[in-house]
């Protein structure tokens, strides 16, 4: 507080006192921070979008995880028919091998008989090469390989790391590829295997021609030379002739059933590599989407945008 002044004006050392009281300056008052104040962004000319942004490492929707179980399902389903597949055609080949390859004791109309050796000089065998080709594929490509690709992309999924994504990522690509190409394959497989049973069916087996061959055992056989032949149709024929040995028609019967199915079986087959197939294609198209950022949209119109 301020001193009262001086009553008396003689006391100079008083007045000069007061003076220098009423005229000093008042004390500074600390600094307040200096505060901006927030401003509104100002509006922008032009179209106004409003979307979210992408998210690519969202959870899967219920649907995809639906779609998902159903190719894994399939999956299971065509390795097993497949393994059937390739089965039947071991033992197709098996007994082609050890006992078409000897010979069938037929008895000859005129008297007496005859050896025909068990398999024709114009075998065909392609139609079960590309057959065989096709369910291992299946087994092994699509089967095997689809499995590991996604059990890599789960994996690569819970982790940061771009190296185990790439890696799971070529392999996804890689099966998939595959996928396409071995459904065009196992089309190939069904048409050219009943075309080739189809042209050749009700071929018959001339019995002058085949008496006179003079078939001696292995390795010195005289093969029946006439016609083309599949080992389903080479074994139609055979039956009709006169065999000495019950045992052998029995044999032929029970293998020709087993070429008769491995044959059909193509049908299943193609049907569920094509299912695989349209569900492998339906999961891909997911991938990549989730893959880019699902939900995107196009600065033009803000349209959503489905890649």
């Amino acid at each position: 507080m301020l001193a009262a002044p001086c009553h008396t004006t003689s006391d100079t050392n008083c007045a000069r006192s007061y003076q220098d009281l009423t005229t000093a300056p008042a004390p500074l008052r600390p600094l307040r921070p200096l505060q901006l104040q927030q401003y509104a962004p100002l509006p922008q000319s032009g179209p106004q979008h409003n979307f979210p942004l992408a998210s690519p490492r969202r959870q899967p929707s219920r649907t995809s995880r639906t779609m998902s179980l159903a190719l894994y399902i399939f999956i299971a389903i065509l390795m097993l028919d497949c393994a059937l597949e390739m089965g039947l055609l071991s033992a197709t080949v098996y007994w082609l091998h050890y006992r078409a390859g000897k010979d069938f004791i037929i008895n000859n109309p005129g008297g007496g008989i005859f050896s025909l050796h068990g398999k024709p000089a114009g075998l065909l065998v392609d139609q079960g090469h590309t057959s065989n080709g096709a369910a291992g594929t299946a087994f092994v490509a699509v089967g095997l390989i689809g499995i590991l690709a996604f059990c890599l992309r789960r994996r690569s999924r819970r982790t940061a790391n771009t190296r185990p994504h790439k890696f799971a990522t070529f392999i996804y690509n890689f099966w998939f590829t595959i996928v396409i190409l071995n459904t065009l394959l196992c089309l190939g497989a069904l048409l050219y295997t009943f075309y080739l049973t189809t042209t050749h069916q009700h071929q018959h087996i001339n019995i002058v021609l085949a008496s006179g061959l003079n078939n001696r055992p292995y390795p010195n056989y005289v093969a029946y030379p006439d016609l083309l032949w599949t080992p389903e149709n080479w074994l139609t024929a055979v039956l009709e002739l006169p065999l000495a040995s019950s045992g052998d028609r029995t044999n032929i019967q029970l293998f020709l059933t087993v070429q008769k199915i491995w044959r059909y079986n193509l049908v299943p087959m193609f049907v569920l590599q094509t299912i695989v197939c349209g569900l492998a294609i339906v999961d891909w198209r997911r991938t990549r989407r989730e893959a880019r950022g699902y939900g995107e949209y196009e600065a033009e119109g803000g349209k959503r945008v489905s890649r």
